[in-house]
């Protein structure tokens, strides 16, 4: 009797990987040859069997909602998508598959979760669908275009600090050279909007001057205000590559598009919103690379991780703000090679390829960067202007319309001179007929760092020797040569004596006392040659040149030093640098370093240009230095109330804003502030994120499971992200002693949003626990708040007409000073 066939329903087939996740052994599925098994696996396909909640498993019965925007929410693709994700990651080949289904412990399971690509569409149709998820961000772009440029050409005057980057923007168009705190790569980039929209660099952008018909500044902004624009499809991705749910995604561009100072920042001719959009970049090709950490050294990883150091270079080639998202890109990348390090299954010449990587892509590309827009400055700016005394003296000499090179080589006693130090950012030798309200009450003696005839000097003999004679003999300067140095304008000598300087109480005063036939000792000093940046050392030649050689000046009297610092002197000093004579002799010190400058003899014939060579990375530093030197000395003013100033603790709860134009009734008004919602929102989801995660970890401990692995990994990393980043913006200026205005926390204000979407997305948008109508409604809510705020205040970006206190109801806290009180 011939056996009955029986039929087995091993379950529909995995098209998409051939090994099962069994722990055990791998069974491979049968095909679907015959009309039954076509039948039973489409009969299986319409079904969504469910066991009872009371049969399944915990990890089962725990499992959030899917994240991910554009058609992630349920159904069996998404499943089958997120099984491959869970397991697929600790595959090994079947090999020690007792540690397959452990927690990862790498930042694969944090990120956006991965889904194999689609596959290639055949008709429009499936083109359309497959990039469904695309179309939020693009009406977004589109909204965003409209808020940027609606109305932004209605001031017609110079407002805020486009007196500042406009007059920059000037300076590339005419080619003459500038000096300013920030880096130069914003400022090309107005010059180059400029450019573009037919500038011709003429207009000197007074502050509240109207603007000519010969100046577009209205194409002007839309240019730089298409920064701006950027920000909002920016924040989109970001939201969506670090695995944010697509209500969250939503919620994020809305505030990105919505919040006031972010819109009005970007309307003007400012830096502001290119820093911006650099550090939104920055913060998108982190989460971009982080991604990609699942398959180290493919085309994606390597690309990712070049754009990261990219966005670092600019941003931090925009404003030095920039170093404080790069902070945030260490960080991660100190985290991520210390994990590494901990990976046992790594080899070493995996790990070395993983640091150097990181050194070539993290930090070697972006100085590369930085220094290269430094080296288009230099380019392009190669005429004299008026930031020249900022720079070394032989930088000064090739610059086209500066007189250096044509000044005489060789120094002699009776030449007229200007003494410029060697410091980094050092000054001009200078003095001017105040004198010192303390000390010896005589003449002051500073450095400052503009030309002008107090910065003349005349060398000469001593008191004991023959006067100097115009017609005879031409006695070169040398090195011990003892000399007085005479003040041209009020023909007073360079004088120290044992007088505390007003400053730096441990070195002499240095004061200008007497005249051209009155003075005493106390007037001479020994001419000491350091070297000479050309020639080199001073046993190979005799003369002093202008220019190249670096001199020290010794006091015979008391052997002190002259010396220029960074001490800057009180308002009655108007806030130049502090000459005094240092008494400890540090041969080292660069500021007792001086160099002849300017040089007029008319016995004595001009210099040959062959000397006056001055190396790119020498101009690089000294620029940066002096940077550096003039930012360090953007302090409050005590004698002086800057009605615009504020302090960092007032920020994150939208304490104050900020006028940033004339006030007066016929003036369009704007008035840089934040959407309260986002703010106030912002600041408390960052102190719940803190309180949330300490709970969590407390709980962790006492072996309570509130989440999966992966969950709680996401919740971490997209937390640190957010906490890290917005501390390392923040702490600094709490600790800067420069002054400080509300604009300088827009960049830290990002992190503040990405956290009040996290949250609400742990919270709500992925909860276990509520409805997914609860979850609407929280949605809907939210939504309105922003979109609500951001339209009650939108004139205060757009401008506001007419006298301000007729506008009703903008004064939310009684510290704005919006209204005429």
């Amino acid at each position: 009797m011939k056996p009955s066939q029986v039929a087995l329903d091993l379950g529909p087939p995995f098209d998409d990987d051939p090994r099962s996740s069994s722990d055990f052994e791998e069974i491979a599925h049968p095909t679907a040859q015959n009309a039954y098994w076509s039948q039973s696996s489409a009969a299986q396909h319409t079904r969504d069997e469910e066991l009872p909640l009371h049969y399944m498993s915990e990890e089962k019965a725990r499992r959030r909602v899917t994240r991910g925007p554009g058609g992630n929410g349920g159904g069996l693709a998404s499943q089958a998508a997120e099984k491959d994700l869970d397991y697929d990651a600790y595959d090994s080949e079947g090999k020690d598959v007792y540690s397959k289904m452990k927690a990862s412990r790498g930042p694969m399971s944090s990120g956006r979760p991965r889904r194999p690509p689609p596959p290639p569409p055949t008709t429009l149709r499936e083109f359309f669908v497959q990039n469904l998820e695309h179309i939020p961000p693009i009406i977004y772009t589109l909204l965003s275009c409209w808020t940027r440029f609606h109305k932004i050409g209605k001031s017609d005057v110079v407002v805020w600090d486009e007196a500042h980057f406009g007059k920059f923007g000037s300076y590339y168009l005419k080619r003459e050279f500038y000096f300013d705190v920030h880096p130069p790569l914003g400022k090309m980039l107005v010059g180059l909007a400029g450019l573009l929209a037919g500038y011709d660099g003429s207009f000197d952008f007074t502050s509240g001057a109207t603007y000519p018909e010969t100046v577009p500044y209205v194409a002007m902004r839309v240019m730089l205000a298409t920064f701006g624009v950027a920000m909002v499809p920016l924040g989109w991705y970001t939201a969506v590559e670090l695995g944010m749910s697509w209500m969250a995604c939503h919620l994020v561009a809305l505030m990105v598009l919505c919040d006031v100072a972010w819109l009005c920042i970007s309307r003007f001719i400012l830096l502001d919103s290119m820093l911006l959009f650099f550090t939104f970049t920055t913060v998108y090709c982190l989460a971009k690379f982080h991604n990609q950490q699942y398959r180290p050294f493919t085309v994606d990883w390597w690309v990712w991780l070049a754009l990261t150091g990219w966005s670092i270079g600019c941003v931090c080639s925009v404003k030095w703000v920039g170093f404080f998202v790069t902070s945030l890109v260490g960080a991660y990348t100190i985290e991520d090679l210390w994990d590494k390090f901990g990976d046992l299954k790594m080899s070493a010449r995996d790990q070395l390829r993983h640091w150097g990587a990181r050194i070539a892509c993290l930090i070697v590309l972006p100085i590369l960067i930085y220094m290269a827009s430094f080296k288009l400055h230099f380019m392009v700016l190669s005429h004299s202007g008026p930031g020249d005394a900022q720079m070394s003296s032989l930088f000064q000499a090739n610059l086209e319309g500066n007189t250096f090179h044509e000044n005489p080589l060789d120094v002699a006693i009776g030449s007229k001179v200007t003494l410029k130090n060697m410091g980094w950012g050092g000054g001009l030798l200078h003095s001017h007929v105040q004198t010192y309200p303390v000390g010896s009450e005589q003449q002051q003696v500073t450095c400052y760092h503009y030309k002008d005839e107090n910065n003349d000097w005349v060398l000469l003999p001593r008191w004991d020797e023959a006067p100097y004679d115009p017609e005879g003999p031409i006695r070169f300067l040398k090195d011990g040569d003892v000399i007085r140095l005479q003040h041209a304008p009020t023909t007073r000598n360079l004088h120290s004596h044992p007088i505390p300087a007003p400053v730096s109480k441990l070195n002499n005063e240095v004061s200008c006392y007497g005249n051209a036939t009155v003075g005493d000792y106390q007037d001479y000093w020994v001419v000491e040659v350091v070297d000479d940046i050309h020639r080199g050392g001073k046993d190979k030649y005799d003369r002093i040149h202008s220019l190249t050689t670096r001199l020290r000046f010794r006091h015979q009297a008391s052997g002190c030093y002259l010396r220029a610092a960074n001490a800057i002197l009180p308002q009655w000093g108007f806030k130049q640098i502090e000459v005094s004579c240092d008494k400890e002799n540090n041969p080292k010190d660069v500021h007792t370093y001086w160099n002849v400058e300017s040089h007029w003899n008319h016995r004595l014939p001009p210099g040959d240009v062959r000397y006056y060579k001055s190396p790119f990375l020498r101009d690089f530093w000294h620029l940066n230095v002096a940077m550096a030197t003039s930012n360090n000395a953007l302090i409050p003013d005590p004698d002086k109330e800057d009605i615009l100033a504020s302090k960092p603790l007032e920020w994150p709860f939208l304490h104050v804003g900020l006028r940033m134009c004339g006030w007066g009734d016929s003036q369009t008004k704007y008035y840089l502030i934040g959407t309260p919602i986002i703010w106030w929102g912002g600041t408390i989801s960052l102190i719940m994120g803190t309180v949330a995660a300490l709970v969590y970890l407390m709980r962790q401990q006492r072996k309570y499971q509130d989440m999966e692995p992966r969950e709680w990994d996401h919740f971490l990393y997209v937390g640190k992200i957010a906490m890290l980043g917005w501390l390392f913006h923040f702490v600094p200026f709490l600790i800067m002693g420069r002054v400080t205005y509300i604009h300088h926390y827009l960049p830290t204000l990002y992190f503040s949003v990405l956290m009040f979407g996290h949250l609400l997305d742990h919270f709500v948008f992925t909860s276990r626990r509520l409805s997914d109508r609860t979850k609407q409604i929280v949605f809907g809510v939210t939504v309105f708040a922003v979109v609500g705020t951001f339209w009650w205040f939108r004139g205060v970006a757009w401008g506001i007409d007419g006298p301000i206190n007729e506008h009703w109801g903008l004064k939310w806290r009684s510290t704005w000073n919006i209204y005429n009180e």
